[in-house]
């Protein structure tokens, strides 16, 4: 094994929380059934490939989304995409929805970490006002995944404002690699 070999093996320092849809999964695509449960849904064009290059980078990866947690096992599962995640935190089981703390404290305590790792997670979402939101007003990095024209991509205040904006998935994994590299 070369050495680029061994080090994607090392467990990464950088914790990775991702939202569902308009992040993964492509909202516009999504069927559900009578209880409003999604049955199907379709991949964002290189969300797979970004889930499955961290994950096999060994970063942590951690679904933090609002809605059913037979929703996200339904479309995460026919991705081929549920099994990369370390942890699943679903408004659903917390009883909240982002940006309440709740949802990214549930998500920190599933991982056995504590308040003082914030500082080496980031949120990666498509919705301002929540992940984005939630993500500052914790001390976890932000990051706008801007791909969708389905909600606003200027933040109302500064509550909202990202730390880092990307436009498509893939663009995740070099921003995660520097951001692990200056934890170092």
């Amino acid at each position: 094994m070369n050495s680029s070999q061994e080090n994607a093996m090392e467990p990464k320092k950088l914790i990775i929380f991702l939202d569902c849809g308009d992040t993964i999964i492509d909202e516009g695509t999504e069927i559900r059934d009578e209880h409003d449960i999604v049955i199907q849904a379709d991949i964002i064009p290189g969300a797979d490939i970004m889930v499955k290059t961290l994950a096999e980078r060994g970063y942590t990866l951690a679904i933090v989304a609002d809605g059913y947690a037979q929703s996200f096992k339904n479309i995460l599962t026919q991705n081929g995409l549920y099994d990369y995640f370390t942890t699943m935190v679903y408004s659903e089981t917390v009883k909240a929805f982002k940006p309440s703390p709740r949802m990214f404290k549930a998500a920190i305590g599933a991982l056995d970490l504590t308040e003082q790792d914030c500082s080496r997670i980031i949120m990666v979402g498509n919705n301002l006002s929540r992940d984005v939101k939630g993500a500052n007003q914790m001390g976890i990095t932000s990051v706008f995944l801007s791909w969708t024209p389905r909600y606003p991509k200027q933040h109302a205040d500064d509550s909202e404002k990202p730390d880092y904006i990307i436009n498509e998935p893939t663009e995740l994994i070099e921003l995660a690699e520097k951001l692990n590299q200056q934890l170092a």
